[in-house]
């Protein structure tokens, strides 16, 4: 009797000392996961919509940047903007930057701290003033946030619409 409680102990205990070290062996080991690239370029479309029409339509790649405007200087426009996201994506500001880039149109927009964002006041030289705004959405619906905090992924359709209010 005295045998198999000794025996057993030992058992147990072998077994226990496999059981603790085994994890921290097998996380040891475990190969380290690359982090994933969240600001890669995507493609997207960037609609401009003025109050008499259409002012563009094109595609672009984009990415998250730093943006540069006459009225609100350079400032980071990259979905990490008021800590919306963990780290660097493509935003719906960012892509219109790249579009007016491309194709040659201006914008400018002036920068608000208290937001960690721009706001869009000017577009192909048609300004928003005292009764309008330009309003940021993604496939049709407006953005929560603003244009420098909001994820785009690609196919977005991201679209900058003149609005009275």
């Amino acid at each position: 009797m005295r045998r198999t409680l000794t025996h057993r102990s030992a058992i147990t205990a072998a077994a226990l000392a496999l059981a603790l070290t085994t994890p921290s062996v097998a996380l040891a080991q475990a190969p380290a996961t690359p982090k994933a690239n969240t600001n890669k370029a995507v493609k997207v479309t960037v609609r401009v919509q003025g109050p008499d029409g259409l002012l563009f339509k094109g595609k672009v790649r984009t990415k998250g940047h730093d943006v540069t405007t006459a009225a609100g200087g350079t400032h980071k426009c990259d979905g990490t903007n008021g800590g919306a996201n963990p780290s660097k994506v493509p935003t719906p500001t960012a892509a219109l930057d790249d579009a007016a880039e491309k194709y040659g149109f201006t914008w400018d927009g002036a920068w608000y701290a208290s937001f960690d964002d721009f706001s869009v006041d000017t577009i192909k030289n048609v300004s928003g003033g005292g009764s309008a705004y330009w309003n940021i959405a993604v496939n049709g619906t407006s953005t929560p946030v603003g244009g420098c905090q909001f994820k785009i992924a690609a196919g977005d359709q991201v679209s900058f619409t003149w609005t009275s209010f």
